[in-house]
């Protein structure tokens, strides 16, 4: 977390790609290393990251939420705006 403060975003997701290695099922290192794609503008990394931390706790909706931002980034509204409907039938506010 201390990299992705800094804003230095590689090193963020090399230490998350370590911590995805060591424990896979673990979602928040996925949608950790999600964000850090997400910052760079890797759009499709990040939402493939953030899915995979949905498929691993879809009832999280801080995942739905921050994969919305990424599919809007994207340019893709209704996967986005379909994602924060998730989102807030979870609970996120």
């Amino acid at each position: 977390m201390s990299y992705h403060e800094k804003k230095d975003y590689d090193r963020a997701i090399a230490d998350d790609s370590k911590a995805i290695e060591l424990n896979p099922n673990n979602p928040d290192y996925w949608k950790s290393r999600g964000v850090s794609y997400h910052e760079k503008k890797d759009y499709d990394r990040a939402i493939a990251d953030k899915s995979k931390a949905i498929e691993l706790n879809p009832n999280n909706p801080d995942y739905w939420y921050s994969r919305s931002l990424s599919y809007r980034a994207k340019g893709d509204v209704a996967r986005a705006d379909a994602d924060l409907a998730k989102a807030k039938e979870l609970g996120w506010k």
